[in-house]
């Protein structure tokens, strides 16, 4: 039986830092990719074979990189059985390239093509990953990871690592289920949650780094709804960036563990000076995720990158728009009123429409937005949970500092985020300049609960 007491129990995978397993570049020409997606057949434990779904037949998806300020192009074709589209996480481009099936742009069809061409703003720790049926699609293993190097490099290849996590939900003989995809269970509760780790597709990768070098780490996590329990003081890293935006300075977390929720990102730096693992440890024994390995020492004295940071216009909260949202439903949430596409929902309207939570009643894309501003101004968005579940808050197209959480200290800084967690009966206020315009989601990154209900969207005029 694959569970949380073995399921990383894998046999190691021994790479050199820089290259890890699965992260090709997906490069047509000079800031021009290629990506198809379609079904593919690969082995997620031992030799045991999984009917997948990724982008140009790897899992994760080839690492797209580029310089902060280029305009890239991507050649996006569906060679899948269902519609798709690309959600480019985190970074703030033109509203009509956001990839959200429905209200963005209309699904790419069956043996369609579709082209997004946008400009990098900023650089830093993004991803990419479909955005139709997304409970769907990401769980089979639709995404990749979107870096975004500064103008001028302050790691080289050699030293710049990326690093994406995700848990699998596998049955016996160690081949994902894919019976249980869009489960009314995990729709109500916690979301899909896997019982064996992956990073960069591979059970517990082994990094080979050289003593006394600076190395920067990159890590994404594209898990449904897991939420990952870290300690980077473990072995000595420091805080780089949150969610793709450079701090000032690096900072040494002074709390344990961090937890990265669905879609959030942190880059550490780790000058090691002996072996270490990067572990998970959220159950009773911790789980490696990866070691690494010091394989000689550096031969020339490195000082410490100084990483710059983006300029995203600051909010202004005196006299900013004030939105509120009350998250309610799921399972232990009691009975909620709760309106889908213009009905109330009674009985076993639940269970055919899989809709159990809701924000202010509503449940999913209403017709009207959440709210209207003018390009340029502040929103205050003040988000109350009410339910018994921790939620992965994500504001498309934009970026916010977290103003106040209720029964917990705000990150020192208040550095930038794009998706926030939440915990039940907690209350927490963001803030953001609407800087630009169009249609913006904002929704749970725990992917079952944005399809039971918990995504709505505001529009910047």
């Amino acid at each position: 039986m694959i569970d949380r007491r073995n399921f990383l129990a894998g046999t190691g995978v021994l790479v050199s830092a820089g290259v890890l397993p699965g992260l090709a570049v997906a490069k047509a020409g000079a800031q021009e990719f290629d990506l198809i997606a379609g079904p593919v057949r690969r082995a997620l434990y031992e030799q045991q074979l999984s009917d997948l779904w990724a982008y140009n037949d790897i899992v994760p998806g080839p690492e797209i990189r580029a310089r902060k300020g280029e305009r890239i192009r991507v050649n996006f074709r569906n060679n899948l059985e269902e519609p798709t589209s690309i959600h480019w996480h985190g970074i703030r481009i033109e509203n009509a390239m956001d990839g959200v099936s429905g209200l963005t742009q209309e699904p790419v069809q069956p043996g369609d093509s579709f082209i997004y061409e946008f400009e990098l703003p900023d650089s830093g720790t993004y991803w990419y990953h479909a955005h139709n049926k997304s409970w769907n699609e990401v769980g089979r293993g639709l995404y990749g990871p979107l870096i975004v190097e500064e103008r001028i490099s302050t790691f080289d290849r050699d030293h710049d690592i990326t690093l994406i996590i995700d848990d699998w939900r596998l049955r016996q003989p160690g081949v994902l289920d894919t019976d249980s995809f869009g489960s009314l269970m995990d729709w109500s509760h916690g979301g899909r949650l896997g019982n064996w780790l992956l990073v960069n597709g591979k059970s517990r990768p082994v990094l080979k780094l050289r003593g006394g070098d600076a190395y920067r780490l990159r890590l994404i996590n594209a898990s449904n709804a897991r939420v990952l329990e870290l300690d980077p003081n473990r072995f000595g890293g420091k805080v780089i960036a949150y969610d793709g935006k450079a701090l000032p300075e690096s900072v040494v977390l002074p709390y344990s563990p961090h937890l990265l929720g669905p879609a959030q990102r942190i880059d550490l730096m780790v000058v090691p000076d002996a072996d270490f693992t990067i572990e998970e440890i959220s159950g009773d024994q911790p789980f490696p995720l990866v070691d690494g390995i010091v394989d000689g020492i550096s031969r020339t004295a490195q000082s410490t990158p100084s990483i710059p940071v983006n300029l995203i216009p600051e909010p202004d909260v005196t006299g900013a728009r004030k939105v509120k949202v009350v998250m309610e439903g799921g399972a232990m949430g009691g009975f909620v009123d709760i309106t889908y596409k213009g009905k109330r929902l009674e009985g076993e309207d639940f269970r055919k429409t899989g809709q159990s939570w809701a924000f202010n009643g509503i449940a999913n894309l209403a017709e009207a937005p959440l709210f209207t501003v003018r390009r340029g101004e502040t929103v205050l968005l003040e988000t109350i949970n009410q339910t018994g579940w921790v939620h992965a808050m994500h504001v498309h197209g934009h970026h916010f500092r977290v103003l106040s959480r209720s029964g917990a200290d705000v990150d020192d800084g208040k550095p930038w985020r794009d998706t926030f967690l939440i915990g039940p009966e907690q209350t927490t206020e963001v803030a953001f300049v609407a800087g630009n315009p169009g249609k913006w989601l904002y929704h749970c990154h725990m992917l079952e609960h944005a399809a039971a209900g918990m995504t709505t969207w505001f529009e910047v005029s």
